[in-house]
């Protein structure tokens, strides 16, 4: 299981299971976050514990996410879907930047391009070791 916290630690996630690769995202918020995710569906392998309050983007009619953060250092915990999936599952991913380094620095990224083309990007074979090195 991984596990991260909060920078106050009063909020926190746990993903069970092999978290896979994980996602670097060059939308408008996931860019400005610096966030890497981690996915699966709420109530499923991800658990989010204390107190969130959540953003959800302004200005869109029909926002897809919302994300959550710590009411208190303002850390990014996760994001989670508005919609349901067809199977009645709810999207979820957890900020893997809040897991410690060494549980997490061999995960191969993958890039995702968010702000224009909503595609998977070729792999650069790059680790989170090598954005923390």
């Amino acid at each position: 299981m991984l596990t991260g916290s909060c920078h106050c630690g009063k909020t926190r996630w746990s993903l069970t299971g092999d978290p896979g690769s994980i996602t670097a995202c060059n939308c408008t918020l996931c860019r400005r976050y610096g966030a890497l995710w981690a996915y699966d569906y709420e109530d499923g392998r991800i658990a989010v514990t204390g107190q969130t309050q959540s953003y959800t983007r302004i200005g869109k009619d029909t926002p897809s996410l919302e994300i959550l953060f710590c009411p208190s250092c303002a850390c990014v915990l996760s994001w989670r879907g508005l919609r349901l999936e067809e199977d009645g599952r709810r999207r979820m991913a957890v900020n893997l930047r809040l897991a410690p380094p060494d549980l997490v620095h061999d995960l191969p990224i993958d890039h995702f391009d968010g702000l224009n083309s909503f595609e998977d990007l070729p792999s650069q074979g790059r680790c989170v070791r090598d954005l923390w090195s």
